[in-house]
């Protein structure tokens, strides 16, 4: 019971660590591509800021995962915490692409470390894993989705710039809350191997076009899509309720499918949620853009916990988890680090609409695909 109770609270907490960290990341998506100019940006520049950070996770995964073993989650989780704060406070402060790029790569190395140390933590013991990782998961959405609803409203107020200020201020509890993690769990990250790009998997590629889709086209494109019907300033209030719904998908939807992956098989219910998702982006590919994003995000929510269950459930109890955790999340990252830099550039010359249902086809595709691997 004690260590069960120990594992409980490092899970709590280091999720609650990643819960902060993301009020200025979350939020940054939905004022960056409106507010482009108050940053001292343009619009092909924002794409290389919303995907610079996921780049310098796909290749730093692995020296992030052996420097967790040598000196602990803990210590890690610690040094996330003040690059967190660090990075939110730069987004306020900084203007033109060299500080908030110098931000963005700060926050790419944070979030790989809070990624390897949450997941370490959730899948420390196999059994029910899912509801561990969906728990963890719902905790992780609370400060994105307050993020995205006070911080829309506070731009109307203070100016997008002031608002990264004032997110710097509860960010920097991150740190009180590292210092207060199990020493012990410093074994949780073991045999960690480097997972960047190696020769893909079928899976791999769903989890790549999952993060193209989702957190490119989409994150990019959806306060664009209704500033065409409404103002600027009601498009960046949209598109924070939007993107929030991303977030409280995943908190209600994470643990619930967790769970239900952990009684009846991750595969089957992983099946389920992607074709959902391709719905979602489908739907709004044709014009049902509210519609199509709530279905998207809800699902994409149910994917937080069933990717993760998925590659447990296909390991022994043998084999290390971490490597292969750490190459699904690569690949995440690797697919939402192409979306926004693509993205910023098409829509230059192809419209969001087209985009999506393009997304739609490739997902429908690569689940075909996996599906066909597995039965072959």
């Amino acid at each position: 019971m004690a260590g069960a109770s120990k594992d409980w609270r490092a899970i709590i907490g280091s999720s609650s660590i990643m819960s902060l960290a993301l009020l200025g990341d979350a939020f940054l998506y939905a004022v960056l591509p409106a507010y482009a100019a108050e940053f001292g940006l343009t619009l092909p520049w924002v794409g290389v800021m919303l995907s610079a950070n996921r780049f310098i996770r796909v290749f730093a995964y692995g020296a992030i995962a052996r420097l967790t073993r040598a000196v602990g989650v803990r210590n890690m989780c610690i040094v996330a915490a003040v690059g967190a704060t660090s990075s939110t406070a730069l987004y306020g402060f900084g203007q033109g692409p060299a500080i908030i790029l110098t931000a963005r790569i700060l926050w790419g190395l944070t979030y790989g470390i809070l990624v390897l140390a949450t997941l370490s933590y959730a899948v420390e013991y196999r059994t029910g894993v899912g509801a561990r990782v969906g728990v963890g998961q719902a905790i992780q959405r609370i400060g994105p989705i307050l993020a995205l609803l006070g911080g829309a409203w506070l731009t109307g107020v203070i100016g997008p710039n002031s608002v990264f200020i004032l997110l710097a201020i509860p960010t920097s509890l991150t740190i009180l809350i590292a210092l207060s993690l199990p020493k012990e769990k410093t074994r949780a990250v073991k045999r960690s191997r480097s997972t960047s790009l190696m020769r893909p998997k079928p899976i791999d590629i769903l989890f790549f076009l999952q993060g193209y889709g989702v957190d490119g086209v989409f994150a990019i494109s959806i306060t664009l899509i209704l500033a065409r019907e409404i103002s600027l300033q009601d498009a960046v209030m949209g598109g924070s309720a939007l993107l929030a719904m991303r977030h409280f998908g995943e908190a209600i939807a994470a643990p619930l499918f967790g769970w239900i992956a952990d009684r009846f098989g991750a595969r089957r219910v992983f099946i389920v949620a992607e074709t959902l998702t391709i719905i979602g982006f489908a739907a709004m590919a044709v014009g049902f853009t509210i519609f199509g994003a709530i279905v998207l995000l809800i699902f994409r929510g149910a994917l937080a916990s069933l990717g993760p269950a998925v590659i447990t459930q296909s390991l022994s109890l043998a084999e290390d988890a971490i490597g292969p955790l750490a190459r699904m999340q690569a690949w995440r990252d690797f697919g939402a680090a192409c979306g926004p830099l693509i993205t910023g550039f098409l829509l230059a010359f192809i419209s969001a609409e087209v985009q999506l249902g393009a997304v739609a086809l490739a997902v429908a595709g690569g689940v075909g695909y996996w599906i066909f691997t597995l039965k072959a």
